[in-house]
């Protein structure tokens, strides 16, 4: 198997409020950044997007060392919480649901194809790849804020 790197980030102005997501992906010399947005989503569900489509954007089954700031992420296959939570039918104990199944369900499917490591760091915390990934997040997110008003709207135009 191909051993590849995979560094995610999601991004959200507001929670929820415009998301956007960013994902690295390299593989000896070769580099590959990928990212993308939504116009109203939560912090959550763009750092589940961030994995779902870094890992979707290989072509075989590799041998992946992902890393991500979000202990959403990290712990809910580290600690065998997706595990739970796909076989309770995405119950949690207190009887209410988990947030995102669709997107856990996309991840759980993934993981299937992929021998996945995961890897928690520190956010904002001068990691490189890490960093990049958050600029990547926000750079999308912020295509879906609203444009701010204008000082002077005037057009010069007479009224």
């Amino acid at each position: 198997m191909k051993k590849v790197e995979l560094y995610t980030d999601g991004a959200c102005r507001g929670n929820p409020g415009p998301g956007g997501w960013g994902a690295i992906l390299v593989y000896g010399k070769y580099r590959r950044e990928l990212s993308g947005g939504e116009e109203s989503t939560t912090n959550n569900r763009m750092e589940l997007t961030a994995a779902i489509e870094g890992l979707s954007a290989l072509k075989e089954p590799c041998d992946v060392t992902l890393t991500s700031d979000s202990r959403y992420l990290v712990d809910a296959v580290t600690q065998g919480w997706l595990t739970e939570w796909r076989a309770k039918n995405w119950r949690l104990k207190s009887r209410g649901t988990v947030k995102n199944p669709e997107l856990w369900e996309k991840l759980a499917g993934l993981l299937e194809i992929h021998r996945v490591r995961f890897v928690w760091v520190k956010g904002h915390d001068g990691h490189p790849e890490n960093e990049r990934c958050d600029e990547l997040a926000t750079t999308e997110a912020d295509k879906y804020r609203p444009a701010a008003p204008k000082e002077n709207d005037n057009d010069g135009g007479t009224v």
